[in-house]
Order: structure tokens, then sequence, then C-alpha cells
């Protein structure tokens, strides 16, 4: 372990990264700026403009002088826009500084060598990119190399640190709970609210007071306020100061989560406990032990084997006629929760839907009416949000796609084949220990996916090997304090750029917190209150938030509280039940707007102080919309008889549908290209990839097809950029 590490350390400790400059924005300054106005023309005599103008453009071809200023950091790129600057800076100017003044009209007459120039330019470069009189400091700022050494009050205990590793439902996270329930003190860390509400139920039941704290709720079990020894949170809200006797990090593969993964490695790295429980996929040990080695701390793993069995089916269901009570359809398209939904109902089945845009209420009440043996609702269509978080009495897994939207190292979306450990995650829900099911099954919804899901099940989860860091608040203010003139978005890009980290680490993906700062960049905040806004988490797909979201801060701004009534005027208060799936999807956007009021009352507590009467009307539109889902192919069917004819009646939810190998290339997860589809149509390719065609389109595209195949006549109209099949017009024949 000790070669690897220092492997890494030296392998990825590139101190001498050279910048990337294309992130430094010059500034624009005024003339005159020593303040001594005409003195230098006082002094010697006017400057002729077009031989000012020959001098320095002679200056700008010495490789001599790019080469001084490539050692002075400014490469070719900031070279070329300092030069621009300079040149625009002194033919435009009425008045110069002497000192340049005087060395000008030396040169002119020919008292001076050009490259006296240097320094007067080397002054205007620094004065536009200040960033290059300190670039050491910003360096050592943004050095991530050692963040062990940010958690002091970690470091200055041995803690203990117990790995439970194994499968879904193994029992895992279950006994490391059963050590922080009879601790002294103990704190939970999860992955989301639920299952921190989860825990926090569970141990104010067992007899153990405990604290629930999430971003947006704060509840204290004690009638005056006083904090409770035990607590249950999100794993962004744990505290890195508070001593327990044991902590409990739940998900630990999260730690290689893009966007969230530097909340794992605070967690791990900050947690002042005397023992550290740390529950996941067992390809994560081999991580955490070396992470936790740089601490000088060691590891002890537990490995658990799953309760109860599932097997994966040797046949596709096919058809929505061959569901099974206890059948659980996964999609990754909220729109394909909808239609799917639809034609259950339309063969007289009842079914719950759960997706992740729905409130925590919602998700229980679906959750409870599916798992009632009393309720003739036996069918649940969800997406992979139940894959955490909640109980379910699932007999059957049925994946309806295998392809979902993921985002890249580089902050790209792309669609891609789901990986093993999502795979594993969503499949290991089937036969739950302590449902009513005591074996579980797999399989899908179209026969040409069932062999990939095979193959992708059958594989080892890839290991993981790096860990998610962020930027602190901290860490921008002393960047903006070098860098006063520069945007929270700029400050954030230099920041990225010049970080440097050892091969344990990477820097989560930042995109989120730049389209926030980019949008209220206009609004006049301090650089500490406009880092905690644009931390705030919200779905930047929802126009109705991100315009909250500007209201929130522009309100903020003028330092005008933000009440119960002023938010009760924003969303219109109160809202009717929805009519339609257009109305739904608003009424979701409201909760999100709700939640980021109460998320910012606990950061601003005197400028959002109706913290409370929000909630309750929260609860009640809760209420409002788990009546909406509850009725959501009541909804259905009216988006679709509202909808003008050929028109899509869906809300604009980006589709993501099946489609078999024959008619995709099938994007596939690092180290997995054994698994490559062949794509033998490129329209259908390139429809698929813009989620422009539905399940059941594809299906029908796909009968048509192969029936044209055998006939050798028919075709398929193009339309508009859309595959019309609704009426067949003469064409090509197709060739087989």
């Amino acid at each position: 372990m000790r070669q690897i590490c220092t492997k890494r350390s030296l392998s990825s400790n590139n101190s001498s990264r050279p910048p990337d400059t294309s992130l430094f924005v010059p500034l624009s300054i005024k003339g005159d700026v020593a303040g001594d106005g005409a003195v230098g023309a006082e002094l010697t005599q006017p400057l002729d403009k077009s031989e000012l103008l020959r001098i320095l453009n002679k200056f700008y071809k010495r490789k001599e002088m790019q080469k001084l200023a490539t050692d002075h950091g400014l490469d070719a790129r900031l070279f070329h826009q300092a030069f621009i600057s300079f040149r625009k800076h002194v033919l435009e100017n009425s008045s110069l500084s002497a000192d340049l003044h005087i060395i000008l009209n030396d040169i002119c007459c020919g008292a001076g060598h050009i490259d006296d120039l240097y320094p007067y330019f080397m002054r205007h470069a620094k004065q536009i990119f200040p960033m290059l009189d300190c670039m050491e400091d910003l360096r050592k700022i943004s050095d991530l190399r050692v963040p062990s050494n940010w958690y002091p009050e970690a470091r200055a205990i041995q803690r203990k640190v117990i790995f439970h590793a194994g499968p879904t439902n193994s029992g895992k996270t279950h006994n490391a709970i059963q050590r922080y329930l009879a601790a002294k003190s103990g704190v939970y860390c999860g992955p989301l609210k639920l299952l921190a509400h989860e825990i926090f139920e569970k141990s104010n039941n067992a007899g153990v007071p405990c604290d629930l704290v999430t971003g947006e709720e704060r509840t204290f079990v004690d009638p005056e306020g006083r904090q409770a020894e035990h607590v249950a949170c999100t794993i962004e809200m744990c505290s890195v100061t508070t001593p327990y006797e044991v902590a409990v990090i739940d998900e630990i593969q999260m730690v290689r989560d893009i966007s969230r993964g530097w909340a794992w490695t605070r967690a791990l790295l900050g947690l002042c406990a005397e023992e550290i429980h740390v529950c996941g996929e067992p390809a994560a040990i081999n991580f955490v032990t070396e992470l936790l080695y740089t601490t000088g701390e060691e590891v002890e793993v537990r490995n658990y084997e799953r309760l109860t069995p599932f097997s994966i089916l040797d046949r596709a269901v096919e058809s929505l006629d061959n569901l099974r009570p206890g059948d659980c359809i996964v999609c990754f398209s909220k729109n394909d929760i909808y239609s799917i939904s639809r034609q259950i109902e339309i063969r007289g089945l009842e079914c719950a839907v759960i997706y992740g845009s729905l409130p925590p209420g919602t998700k229980l009440s679906q959750a409870k009416k599916f798992n009632d043996p009393e309720d003739p609702c036996k069918i649940l269509v969800a997406t992979d949000a139940i894959g955490m978080g909640l109980n379910l009495s699932i007999k059957r897994i049925i994946f309806n796609s295998l392809v979902k939207p993921s985002m890249n190292e580089k902050g790209e979306k792309e669609l891609d084949t789901i990986s093993t450990s999502q795979a594993l995650q969503i499949a290991g829900r089937a036969g739950r220990f302590s449902s009513v099911f005591k074996e579980g099954e797999v399989t899908t919804m179209h026969r040409d996916d069932l062999p990939i899901l095979t193959e992708i099940l059958s594989r080892t989860v890839e290991a993981i090997e790096t860990a998610g860091l962020h930027p602190t608040a901290e860490q921008i203010e002393m960047f903006a304090y070098h860098l006063p003139d520069a945007t929270l978005s700029n400050l954030i890009d230099i920041f990225v750029s010049l970080s440097q980290v050892d091969g344990l680490y990477f820097v989560c993906n930042i995109d989120d917190f730049k389209f926030l700062a980019d949008m209220i960049q206009h609004i006049p905040l301090n650089l500490r209150s406009r880092y905690v806004f644009c931390t705030a988490p919200i779905n930047k797909k929802q126009p109705f938030v991100c315009t909250s979201f500007l209201k929130f801060a522009r309100q903020f701004s003028r330092d005008e509280p933000l009440t119960f009534d002023w938010v009760c005027r924003h969303v219109s208060w109160p809202l009717i039940p929805p009519k339609n799936i257009k109305d739904l999807v608003h009424l979701e956007a409201v909760h999100d707007v709700l939640d980021l009021y109460l998320w910012l009352s606990y950061r601003f507590m005197d400028m959002f102080p109706d913290a409370n009467r929000v909630r309750e009307i929260q609860r009640e539109l809760d209420n409002v919309i788990q009546v909406g889902v509850r009725n959501i192919t009541r909804l259905i069917r009216a988006t679709e008889a509202s909808a003008p004819s050929g028109s899509d009646p869906l809300p604009n939810q980006r589709r993501l549908v099946h489609s078999p190998p024959s008619l995709r290339k099938i994007r596939v997860v690092p180290k997995a290209q054994d698994i490559v589809g062949q794509m033998d149509r490129p329209l259908s390719s390139r429809l698929v990839q813009e989620g422009l065609l539905t399940p059941d389109l594809l299906r029908q595209l796909q009968k048509e097809w192969s029936k044209e195949n055998r006939e050798e006549e028919g075709g398929v109209k193009l339309v508009a950029g859309t595959l019309n099949t609704g009426n067949k017009t003469k064409g090509k024949k197709k060739k087989k």
C-alpha cells in the first residue's frame, strides 16, 4: 500500500502545470495611471502617433521580448492580448505617465533602444492581468494535494474505521446503525433526505433521542431546542467539528460522484468520531483503505452477503399484458413513466409511480400504496430513484431501458448504458429482506436488452480510484482578495485551472455552480453571500425554479426580507389541484421553490424569516401533488386530449427510450468494450440520441421495417425532422 500511495502522489504532483490562460479576462484601465498628466510632454515634446505605431509593432515582433514575457507568465495568447491593450493605451490616451512618455520620446529620437519598453509593457500587462503578480499565491491557495490536513480535529484523535461491505439488501447498514444506536453519541450521514428521515424515526422509536438535519430542515426532539446526542443528516450537512462516539457514512461508493463526491470525501476525512462505520460496495474497500493510509488510520473490513437471492430470468416481459403483482418497471425518463402508466391503466390495472422530482411525502405515499397488501395497486413504475431510500415489496424488477443520461468528467451530458454498479443497485431492490417476497427476479421489458443486462450484471463492479473535492468558500475568498475584479464564475474557473490534486482525488464538476453564478452576476452581493446562493441545490432545467432563484437573490440584495406574503404572491398561493401533466410539473417546481426558500432560511435567517409558515404550505402542496399523482393517468388523458394533433402532448422532458442494438450504437462504460451494438440505421440512432422517439413509436417502426424488408415495399415518411408513421406514402423501396 505504501508503494501505491507514493506512486500516485508523485505521478500527479505536477506543480509546474501551466494555467489555462483562456480563463484570464483582461481588465480595462484608465489613462494617466501615475496621476502626472502631461508632465512628460512638458519635459520633452508631443509624440508622433505614426512613429509610435511603428515602434510598438516592432516591439511586438521581437522574439526576445516574447521569450522574456513567457518567462514572466505571459504565454503567446496573453502576450498578444497585453500588447493590443498596451498599444491602445499608448495611442489613444492624450496623457501618458511621465516615465512612459519620456522613454517613448527617447526611442523616437534614437536615444533609447526598443527593448527599453519591456518594463512599461509588463507594468501594463500586470494591471490588466493582476493574477500575473500573485500566481504563486494563487497556486498555494488552490493546492488540494493534502485535504486530510484541512481537518485538524479529526487528525487530533485516533479514529477506528470499520468498512461494512456488501451488495444491496445484505444488512450492512443495519449492523452499522445498531452500533450507532448503542453509542453515547452518534451521527448518521446519508445521501438522501428520505434515508436521514428513516434513521431519525428509527432512532427515536428505539428510545434514542435523535435530531434531523437536512439542507431544508432542522428537527430537534427536545421541546426547548437543545441538541440531542444523536443526529441523522444528509451528508452535506454533517459537522466536522462536533465530537461523536460513532459516525455512520452510508453509500461510500458515491465518493466518486462527479457532482457530490466531495461531501463523502469531507465526511470520511473530517468526521470527528472515535469510530467511523463506512457502508457501501466492496468496490470501494481498497480505495478507502488507501485513502485512510494517508491519515495513518487502518480499516477493518466486514463483508456481508445478500440476505435474499435474486435471479435473472431467461426471458423478457415483452408486453405489459404479462405484468404480475409485485412488478416494478424501471425507466430512465419521466415521459416513459407517463406513457407506461397510461398503458397499464388501459389494461384495467392500477399502478404507483415514483420519480426523482416528486416531493418526499409523495414518494412515501406511493410506496405505501404499492406495499399495502389490501390496496389494489400491485404494479410500480419508477425511475432509479428507488435505488436508495425506500423500502419496497418488489418481486420482479423490469428494466424498460438500459440507456440512461449521464455526465462525463467534462460536464457534458451523454446517453450511456447503465453501469454494473447502477444495475446492481436497482436490481437489488427485488426480493428485499423483510418484504413479502423471499426471492427476487430481474429481467427486461424488451427481448434484445436481456442478454445485455445479463452481461452487465455478470461483471465485477469497477473499482473506485478517486474521490471528489470542491473549493471552499474560504479558498474562493482568498482568490478574490488577489483578484478583486474577477467574477465568481471566473474565480472558480481559474481556481480549478490552477488546482493541484494527487492521484487519489479529482475536482468535482462545478457547472451547476457556475450556471447560478453567471445568472446572478449582475446582482450586487458580497462574495460570501454570492457563494452560498450558488451552492443552493436547485434543478436548473426548471425555468420557474431558476426565475425564483433570481428573484430571491435580487430581493436579498436590496436588503428586503422575503416574507411569507411575498413568497405566496410569487408562487400564486393557494394553488389548485393539477388538471393535466403540465400542471403537475409546475406544482413540483413550486415545491422545489419552497425547498429553496427553506434551504436559504437556514443560511440567512433574518432575510428568510418565515420558514415555519412556508413549511406549512409546502406540506399542503405535497398533499395536493399526492392527489395529482394518484390520478396521474387521468392527468395524462387530459393532456393527450388537449394537445394539438400531431404534437407531443407531454411537457418538455427529454425522451429516453428503448432502442434495440439493431437501431443504435450502445455506448459502454469504461472497460466494457465487449458490449458493442451495431448501428445500421444512422437516422434512427440520431433520433434516439435527440430523444424524439417514444417506446411505442419505435416498436411500431420496427414492425413496419421488418414487414417492409419481407415485402420490399412501403416506406417511412420523414416530416419536419420526425418519423411520421400515421400516414404511409410512396417512397423509395427499402433494400434488404
